[in-house]
């Protein structure tokens, strides 16, 4: 199966871009050079603030999704891994129960409970706290 990575970018003025890409080096390359005609085309230059080990593509797309819908706070929040104060609630049309997401040597297990996605991030302290996204 193809694979890809989600990313998140910060652009010149300081907004967030989400994007799921199956090459991560030239992707950037295309946000500087601007022949990416996303989002972040007219908000450069970028830079990369975080991305996700390589995972199947419909994962990634599934992951880049639901990113996209958070909002500033929740996704620096989530790239700081400040745990504590990452406040999720937000529910989601069509979740994807078993998926499992490699995030920068973390494990995230998304299980379906109660009409919402329920995740369970591990850390690789073998710490475990549980999230609604």
């Amino acid at each position: 199966m193809k694979q890809g990575q989600v990313y998140i970018l910060e652009c010149s003025d300081l907004s967030l871009y989400t994007g799921v890409t199956s090459n991560l080096e030239n992707r950037l390359a295309q946000h500087h050079d601007g022949s990416f005609r996303g989002n972040s085309h007219s908000r450069r230059p970028v830079k990369l603030l975080w991305n996700t080990d390589l995972m199947d593509i419909p994962d990634a797309i599934l992951l880049g999704e639901r990113i996209k819908n958070w909002g500033r706070q929740k996704k620096k929040a989530f790239i700081a891994e400040n745990w504590n104060t990452l406040h999720i609630s937000a529910r989601h049309k069509n979740p994807r129960p078993g998926n499992t997401f490699a995030l920068d040597g973390s494990c995230i297990m998304m299980a379906r409970s109660n009409g919402n996605d329920e995740v369970k991030v591990h850390h690789r302290s073998t710490d475990s706290r549980k999230l609604l996204l």
